[in-house]
């Protein structure tokens, strides 16, 4: 991605620490000031697309071209812009890692034109797959033993964010997504059926039915809601000696519209009844979270879900009120004190307490507090290169799996969790904003 997909005050705050020469090391931090309403917890995520970005930073020849016919910034500037790498430090929670507000969740350490200038696209990337991923996984507290499914590509807001949501989806449980391109970017599975559309192209259901299951031996899931649900689950039931003849097995259905709890008990009797008892039924249609947990606890006989929109879009918090912040600058911590806005200065670290079976509470603290637990913040790069390996997926959601499992049984409810995680500033950290803002009263 283009280091351009920025903000523009970037780049007239850089011009400004270039004419002035302020090259030192600058500490920023990336945290959340609030959760959404009815959210009880964050779930990590981003963190290798951030690396990414910060590994290969560089402008190319047309961007610095065209940053100089802007007439906005001077040559010099320009040609400094041209030899400008990440050369800095990442510390950072894993991806699937539960947080909380105000925990640092990625900390960067470079000098401040490198610091200051990734601002815009680290936010972008770790408050998006940070937001789905956070849905996605009360999605899977909501249906634990189901089968769940992206669906939400074509709802996304762009190209990149329907790409990113499946793998933020799939690192917090989810089954795979219907997203293809997902499939061979980031070997998320990919599932998918039919479209109405297919069935309404041919003149009689139950042919098209054994067409679709010819063409697709090996996935044969048709879709019954086009027309009348019943009548094509019985329909269904009518091919499958056909199919079976040659090989090929029923192996689910998918409703997609009506009562689906309702439908799913009909076309369960009418498929037991007709022996296709192993068939699995798969709804869809503008669900979420709340959506499916009342589908789970109806016992509707429903085996798995794709959630698409409302996912995809997070529809019922769009956003995350999410920052990234100047904590240290030149080796002085720096703090600010804007009302309802303000910061903890300083390097921090966040520690979890917790006993056998759960998590206890949080301490954010100095980053060299000598805590005894376990540390959420780990070095994941340093001088501009990863520590590691990318991590696979299948070890993040073994990670996210453990810290849900977690979770304190409370903070697992689809309900504003009381009391809430207890996360605590340290003391050691509130003398330091004492300091800092003792000697910034000073020099006013």
């Amino acid at each position: 991605m283009s280091v351009l997909l920025t903000d523009l005050y970037q780049l007239t705050m850089l011009q400004g620490y270039f004419h002035q020469r302020m090259e030192e090391t600058a500490v920023f931090e990336f945290f959340i000031r609030r959760l959404p309403p009815e959210r009880n917890f964050f779930l990590a995520a981003g963190l290798e697309q951030v690396i990414d970005f910060l590994e290969d930073l560089a402008f190319t020849a047309d961007e610095l071209d065209w940053l100089s016919k802007t007439g906005r910034f001077r040559q010099e500037f320009v040609d400094y812009l041209a030899k400008l790498r990440f050369t800095g430090d990442v510390h950072a929670m894993p991806e699937g890692t539960v947080f909380f507000p105000h925990e640092p969740m990625l900390r960067v350490t470079a000098p401040l034109p490198e610091a200051q200038l990734v601002e815009s696209r680290l936010i972008n990337l770790l408050q998006f797959q940070t937001l789905i991923a956070s849905k996605a996984a009360r999605c899977v507290l909501a249906a634990p033993e189901k089968l769940l499914v992206d669906f939400g590509m074509r709802r996304a807001h762009g190209a990149e964010a329907g790409l990113l949501a499946a793998r933020a989806s799939y690192l917090a449980g989810f089954a795979g997504s219907a997203t293809v391109l997902a499939g061979m970017t980031f070997d998320v599975p990919i599932f998918g059926t039919m479209a109405h559309s297919f069935i309404q192209a041919h003149d009689d259901e139950m042919q098209t039915f054994e067409q679709f299951a010819h063409a697709n031996p090996d996935n044969v899931v048709l879709l019954l809601d086009t027309y009348d649900t019943e009548a094509a689950a019985k329909k269904t039931v009518a091919l499958a000696p056909r199919l079976k003849q040659r090989g090929i097995t029923i192996k689910g259905v998918r409703i997609d519209s009506g009562d689906l709890a309702e439908h799913a008990r009909k076309v369960r009797r009418i498929l037991d009844e007709g022996g296709l008892g192993q068939a699995t039924i798969f709804a869809s249609g503008n669900l979420d979270e709340r959506t499916v947990r009342t589908l789970v606890e109806s016992e509707a006989p429903i085996d798995g879900f794709g959630i698409g929109s409302r996912l995809d879009t997070s529809a019922d918090a769009p956003y995350l009120d999410c920052v990234y912040k100047l904590q240290e600058y030149a080796g002085r911590p720096r703090r600010k004190r804007s009302e309802g806005k303000s910061t903890w200065p300083g390097r921090k670290q966040v520690f979890r307490f917790h006993d056998a079976e759960e998590m206890q509470r949080d301490v954010v603290t100095l980053e060299d507090d000598p805590l005894v637990a376990e540390p959420l913040l780990v070095p994941v790069m340093h001088g501009g290169q990863r520590l590691e390996s990318p991590e696979k997926l299948s070890d993040v959601r073994k990670r996210t799996k453990g810290n849900l499992a977690r979770l304190p049984r409370r903070l697992r409810s689809l309900e504003p969790a009381s009391p809430a995680y207890p996360v605590e500033i340290s003391p050691s950290l509130r003398r330091l904003a004492e300091t800092v803002d003792a000697r910034q009263s000073g020099q006013s």
